[in-house]
C-alpha cells in the first residue's frame, strides 16, 4: 500500500528543514533535547536519534539561533534551549519564502 502523498511531502519538508522545525518548537516553548525528540515524533512523525539532535542543537547555538541554560529540576540537570532573536528572524524568513512560493503565478497558465 502506498503512503499518502501529502504525508510524504510533509515528512520530506520536515526532514529537510529540521533546523527550522526545532527552532519553531523552542519558539513555542523552551525545551531540552529529549523533549524535542518526543515532540518531533508525536507532532511530525519524525524519529530523531540523540546522535542527530544534539549536534544540530549545538550548531544552532553556535550560529546564534538558539541559546541554552542548564536548569536543575527534580535533581536532574537539563540543558534547556530557547530561540534567540536571530532564530526568530530565520523562522520568519522561512515563513516569508513559503508564502512567496505559494503566491507565485500558476506556471501552467503561463505556458
Amino acid at each position: 500500500m502506498t503512503e499518502d502523498p501529502k504525508k510524504q511531502f510533509v515528512q520530506r519538508i520536515n526532514r529537510n528543514f529540521l533546523d527550522i522545525l526545532i527552532l519553531r518548537l523552542i519558539q513555542a516553548e523552551p525545551m531540552w533535547g529529549y523533549k524535542i525528540i518526543k515532540k518531533t515524533e508525536s507532532l511530525f512523525e519524525i524519529k530523531l536519534r540523540h546522535g542527530a539532535i544534539y549536534p544540530l542543537l549545538n550548531t544552532l547555538e553556535a550560529e546564534g539561533y538558539a541559546r541554552s541554560e542548564k536548569i536543575t529540576k527534580k535533581g536532574r540537570v537539563r540543558k534547556v534551549y530557547e530561540i534567540t532573536p536571530k532564530g526568530i528572524q530565520l523562522v520568519d524568513a522561512y515563513h516569508e519564502v513559503l508564502k512567496e512560493q505559494l503566491e507565485k503565478l500558476d506556471l501552467q497558465k503561463e505556458a
